[in-house]
């Protein structure tokens, strides 16, 4: 008798998460458009080799991510100081909402 009522329960948390996923992505998309993509290009459509392909990162390269966000790499500027933690995470919301499959 009580399955219904986990069921239900167990839909709406799922929802409300990628609900919550969402807003993140789409927070990721303004701090992108705002810092990242002048070099990375629109949408992470990076059409140069001049710069990585932010699509190719893998959801277990997270460290890596926020590392060269943070400290910069090779020719990246480090963006520590200016991005927090909150717009870091919510860039790499939206690099994995458009990441390749």
């Amino acid at each position: 008798m009580w399955t219904r009522p986990l069921l239900a329960t167990i839909l709406f948390l799922v929802c409300a998460r990628a609900v919550a996923d969402d807003a993140k992505a789409e927070a990721g998309k303004r701090v992108y458009v705002d810092y990242c993509a002048t070099c990375h290009g629109e949408d992470l459509q990076n059409n140069s080799s001049a710069t990585f392909d932010l699509r190719r990162l893998r959801e277990g390269e997270r460290a890596r991510f926020v590392g060269a966000v943070t400290n910069g790499k090779k020719a990246m500027p480090s963006w520590k100081g200016v991005l927090g933690e909150d717009k870091i995470d919510a860039l790499w919301a939206y690099v994995r909402a458009n990441a390749y499959p």
